[in-house]
């Protein structure tokens, strides 16, 4: 800043404020507006859209810099439409990191661990270990090949949870359900050409029927795009006879909307009930951190969510999923 003596009085010249200019305001806030927009009405059904729809919430932060160049425009228009981009963006991303009131149930507690073994390769004796710390009374994994299998029970997996319904296979294709509790084996529901999706009742010493359900649906990349939206559609939705838990490796974010009309068959993200909807989980073990969040336990709306959490397991791909949950006492 320069001072200027004009007749011996010391004046200083006024600071210029950044201004942008009208256009290359709506040039910034347009594109969040659109994102926006897409989010809200769930345009993103094909091609490229899914993959990036996985990006909202890193869209949801960047959008303030819209809401600046907006307010440096003095244009009411372009700032009215960046503050209604933020707030609608904020307001589908920010109840994930807020959570949930719990519900009122107050049966058995139900802790699930489910973990992408990426082509069976994941370190067999990592995840006992986390079997071991957390202790759960279900394990549901993807990604399970044969030779994973025999890892895990070389591993001692077989004396910590010794019920199994498993339809592992080769690459990718493979599942399986580990159990502290006796199983009772259910019919596969997975479309033609899909991965394999176990289910299977638990026979829990107390409290009402309980069913897990291992997702695994196909990646939503290129042609799989259709395939993956009906993995989906074909999920069991939630029942009256029985808690129902889908617990697994969804390809899907909280932000497609081919996963939230899942929730609306009557399924509550356990991540997002706890205010931890913004841990990602893929991809892991990598030099940068992991970026979103697709590995999920969906839960009956009669029961709560307690605890959740991400724990690393090294070779995968994935991060694994840790959740606790309070089940009704009754249905």
């Amino acid at each position: 800043m320069t001072k200027v003596d004009v007749g011996g009085e010391i004046v200083v010249p006024p600071r210029r404020r950044l201004r942008v200019s009208p256009p290359l305001a709506w040039i910034t806030v347009t594109p969040f507006a659109l994102w926006a927009v897409a989010r809200l009405a769930g345009l993103d059904a094909a091609g490229v859209g899914v993959a990036l729809m996985t990006g909202t919430p890193y869209v949801a932060a960047a959008s303030v810099v819209a809401v600046l160049a907006a307010l440096s425009s003095c244009r009411w228009t372009v700032i009215a439409t960046a503050v209604a981009t933020t707030a609608a963006l904020a307001a589908v991303v920010l109840p994930r990191a807020v959570g949930s009131a719990p519900g009122a149930a107050a049966g058995p507690t139900l802790r699930i661990l489910t973990a992408n073994l990426f082509y069976g390769v994941g370190d067999a004796e990592a995840l006992v270990g986390l079997v071991r710390t957390l202790d759960p009374d279900v394990l549901t994994t993807q990604e399970l090949t044969p030779q994973a299998v025999e890892a895990l029970d070389a591993a001692g997996l077989g004396r910590l949870l010794p019920y199994r319904h498993l339809e592992d296979g080769p690459g990718a294709s493979g599942s399986g359900i580990y159990s502290r509790h006796p199983l009772t084996r259910l019919p596969d529901f997975a479309p033609e050409g899909s991965h394999r999706m176990p289910r299977a009742r638990i026979a829990l010493p107390s409290g009402p029927p309980v069913e897990i359900v291992d997702v695994h649906t196909l990646s939503p990349v290129e042609h799989d795009v259709a395939l993956w939206a009906a993995d989906l559609a074909a999920l069991p939705s939630a029942s009256p006879g029985v808690v129902r838990v889908l617990a697994g490796d969804f390809n899907a974010s909280l932000d497609h909307a081919a996963l939230r009309a899942v929730l609306e068959r009557g399924y509550v993200d356990a991540a997002g009930a706890t205010g931890n909807g913004l841990a990602a989980t893929w991809p892991a073990n990598r030099r940068f951190p992991a970026l979103i969040t697709i590995d999920h336990v969906l839960y009956d709306r009669r029961a709560a969510a307690v605890d959740t959490g991400v724990h690393t397991v090294p070779e995968s791909d994935h991060r694994a999923f840790f959740a606790e949950l309070r089940l009704p006492a009754r249905l």
